[in-house]
């Protein structure tokens, strides 16, 4: 399987890749974006099986990148990795399509528990 980790800071890419192996999803192929734009083109390229993004990124917020994946038809499972949690922001992700979202500081447990339905 594919996931694509669309997050404008490299760092925490890395850590969110570093998580996905601890929480025991290894053997995944990995593609990187940039912002919620390279992770659109990415999408529509790469054909990943699973999107995680963060929020808060230059030129298409994570928001705006589901909602333009949605609004193209692409139903690929996404979900959002990013440093706010509020109940607000959880209504807007689910109402926009999004599975879950992780809020930072996270852990390979969190992720473990929100991937396993969709990776297995």
């Amino acid at each position: 399987m594919k996931i694509l980790v669309a997050d404008d800071s490299r760092v925490m890419r890395q850590i969110v890749i570093r998580t996905l192996r601890q929480a025991g999803f290894s053997g995944h192929d990995i593609v990187e974006a940039e912002d919620g734009a390279d992770g659109f083109d990415k999408v529509q390229t790469e054909k990943p099986d699973l999107v995680l993004s963060d929020w808060n990124m230059p030129n298409k917020t994570g928001i705006d990148f589901l909602r333009d994946l949605r609004g193209s038809g692409n139903q690929t499972p996404f979900g959002f990795v990013t440093s706010e949690g509020s109940e607000e922001m959880r209504t807007l992700a689910s109402d926009a399509g999004a599975l879950f979202l992780i809020a930072k500081p996270f852990t390979a447990e969190v992720f473990e528990e929100a991937l396993t339905p969709v990776l297995g």
